[in-house]
């Protein structure tokens, strides 16, 4: 599978949240050629015992949840490759908090919108789930002063999309994948020696990427900071010792809170004032928004 160019890591995760992730146009198109492949096969047969071949129609999605959309491009690439002749008419801004309503309009041959209409919706309804979820995630936050992150518990093949879709909702996205940016986890640093000295070995040798390290308690943070981590990921502490972190940081690192977050635990977690909290339920969890799309034929 193509993929996107390897991005230029930015000097900061706080950069993170101006920038959406390039997503590479032939990945858009190999990624629905793909599903259709999986979902059509060698033809759509019920569609062609009922559905005249000349036929012509409009497809109308509809928003039947709150929430936030996103997924245009996949899901009108997927009407387009069967139709190229399709009129596609957006009817909602992506990234934006809605209760509902229309969505997207595809005027067609009737037997392609239905052949396209569950990958479009698929597509559709998984990345606007992302993105949702990401909302009501940053709505917890206001005015703690933390950003939500999301994490590489994505859908294989589908990372790209799917952290642009946590940008969509106005989450930050970490990193991509174990290319653009060094994170040395518990199993790292028993391997290395300590925290300590993985975070030396990692500033000595990879000056160009940014590093973060991961703490289980208060004196693994006090040996990242004294080793110059300047971004620490504090791993399932509870919110006194978060507290804590913070005040012997007292600005020196960026702390994350990592470990089983909960949309309910959030407000708490961002009020012992980390400066980031990554949340792997965006992308591994998060529920598919609620859209129908429904056929009306035309002359």
């Amino acid at each position: 599978m193509s993929s996107a160019p390897t991005p230029t890591p930015p000097a900061d995760l706080k950069d993170r949240a101006r920038v959406a992730p390039a997503l590479d146009p032939a990945l858009l198109d190999e990624l629905v050629a793909r599903a259709l492949a999986e979902d059509v096969g060698d033809g759509d047969a019920t569609a062609a015992v009922t559905v005249p071949a000349d036929a012509r129609a409009i497809a109308r999605i509809r928003q039947k949840a709150p929430g936030v959309v996103y997924g245009f491009e996949l899901a009108e690439r997927a009407f387009r490759a069967l139709d190229p002749g399709v009129v596609l008419e957006r009817a909602v801004a992506e990234g934006v908090w809605r209760d509902g309503g229309p969505v997207l309009t595809a005027t067609g041959n009737a037997r392609a919108l239905l052949t396209a209409e569950r990958t479009a919706l698929n597509f559709l309804g998984r990345l606007s789930g992302v993105a949702t979820l990401t909302a009501r995630c940053v709505r917890a936050l206001e005015g703690t002063g933390a950003r939500v992150l999301d994490t590489r518990k994505t859908t294989p093949g589908l990372r790209m999309v799917e952290k642009a879709a946590v940008h969509a909702g106005g989450g930050v996205n970490h990193r991509i994948g174990l290319f653009d940016e060094i994170l040395i986890k518990e199993n790292h640093a028993a391997a290395a020696g300590g925290v300590g000295e993985a975070v030396r070995r990692a500033r000595a040798a990879r000056p160009d990427l940014p590093i973060e390290v991961e703490v289980t308690d208060l004196a693994e943070l006090e040996e990242a900071l004294a080793a110059g981590a300047a971004r620490i990921m504090l791993d399932n502490m509870d919110l006194a010792t978060m507290r804590e972190a913070v005040e012997r940081a007292a600005g020196r690192a960026s702390l994350e809170a990592s470990g089983g977050v909960t949309l309910d635990a959030l407000r708490a977690i961002g009020e012992t004032r980390v400066d980031f909290i990554s949340v792997g339920a965006l992308t591994h969890s998060a529920p598919a928004l609620d859209l129908s799309l429904l056929l009306e034929s035309t002359p």
